[in-house]
């Protein structure tokens, strides 16, 4: 299977020969992890742990929900300075992450059509960037490049 050809500058390669990742792609990681960082932030706050976590979270099933959907995010944190190491793993991964990221969205829009019409404006702010999110996975070029193999 050909390739279609890239043109990407010496500059945007690491010291590996791997193409680096957009920064755009470490917002969406930190978007698709914010429970995992909320819960770490609430962890090192000790006395204000539990206040700020009822802050963001007063449902506590919402949180759980986000640990889990947040995961395959924290797992991109660690993965993505070995990924020369686990090629194939490192392909997978972007599906992997739209599919969490699609299924966070899907549980914020059924969450959204069950209230009763009192949504705090956050939600529909991270319903919007979440599907950005998605959209930004699936569509950028250069991200896509980046999960493909080196070529050889």
């Amino acid at each position: 299977m050909k390739r279609p050809l890239h043109r990407f500058s010496p500059d945007d390669y690491d010291q590996h020969g791997l193409l680096r990742l957009p920064l755009w792609f470490w917002a969406v990681l930190i978007l698709q992890a914010r429970t995992w960082i909320l819960f770490v932030m609430a962890g090192a706050s000790r006395q204000q742990g539990a206040g700020l976590l009822q802050l963001f979270y007063p449902d506590t099933q919402r949180f759980w929900y986000g640990i889990l959907l947040g995961l395959p995010a924290a797992l991109a944190f660690l993965i993505c300075g070995r990924r020369q190491h686990w090629p194939r793993l490192w392909r997978c991964w972007r599906w992997v992450l739209a599919t969490s990221l699609g299924a966070a969205l899907l549980v914020s829009l059924l969450s959204l059509l069950q209230q009763d019409g009192n949504e705090p404006p956050l939600d529909m702010i991270l319903i919007i960037l979440d599907a950005l999110a998605l959209g930004y996975l699936l569509l950028n070029q250069r991200l896509r490049t980046c999960f493909l193999p080196p070529e050889l």
